[in-house]
């Protein structure tokens, strides 16, 4: 990483940043930061980070022009209710040095904060929750889809446990997965850009698509506003 690289711009992404950014990027390489794990303790947005001992997996992504920062000031704060700091990223490729990235994060203080619940009580909310952007199961399951491939490090227990439960409510209701999970990507850029920071290659910047509401059947679940998206 060169050093106009590094006094540029960067956003850490550890939900839905992952499999969908939504804006255009620069560069982009794997990495974590401290002190801070995954959760679904989040109403509104969920899968979001809470203060405390640990590490969280993700994609830093290099911000290129005023639009990309205020798509996600609008996406991340004024939407989801998240707090801004800035902290440590920690590349996975050795070779290249620590660097400071925007971190969006929710907190007890956040707007709609769920806190704590047993595993299997947020199963069940997000298999029952959609949002304007779409239905909890394709958040959850795309972000899980995404570290078990390409960040196999951020793949931890939490998530694991909450797929698993959530694919099982899926079958015990006899739910449409196709239709739960849209019309998103298949293939989302974010991975594709993951792969190649992995083997450190730069990534060109990429248009994004809009994402349309692709839950298809909301008179079959009730809306609720718990831990749905609202990105």
């Amino acid at each position: 990483m060169d050093s106009r690289e590094t006094r540029s711009l960067w956003v850490f992404g550890y939900g839905s940043l992952c499999w969908h950014p939504g804006f255009q990027f620069g560069a982009s390489t794997v990495g974590y930061i401290r002190h801070y794990v995954r959760r679904f303790w989040q109403g509104n947005s969920t899968h979001r980070g809470t203060v405390t001992k640990g590490a969280t997996w993700g994609v830093a992504y290099e911000l290129t022009g005023e639009a990309a920062l205020s798509y996600l000031e609008t996406r991340e704060v004024s939407l989801g209710g998240y707090t801004t700091n800035v902290v440590t990223f920690f590349p996975r490729d050795a070779s290249l040095n620590p660097f400071p990235v925007l971190l969006y994060i929710a907190t007890p203080s956040s707007r709609e904060w769920a806190g704590s619940a047993p595993l299997h009580e947020i199963a069940t909310q997000i298999t029952q929750c959609s949002g304007p952007s779409g239905h909890n199961v394709e958040y959850l399951l795309r972000l899980a889809q995404f570290m078990r491939e390409k960040v196999p490090e951020g793949y931890d227990e939490h998530l694991a446990t909450l797929e698993t439960l959530v694919r099982l409510r899926i079958k015990e209701n006899n739910l449409c997965l196709k239709a739960l999970m849209g019309d998103g990507p298949t293939e989302p850029q974010a991975a594709a850009a993951a792969a190649a920071a992995a083997a450190n290659i730069r990534q060109e910047p990429q248009p994004q698509e809009e994402r349309r509401d692709t839950f298809q059947f909301s008179t079959k679940l009730p809306p609720k506003k718990l831990r749905c998206l609202n990105v």
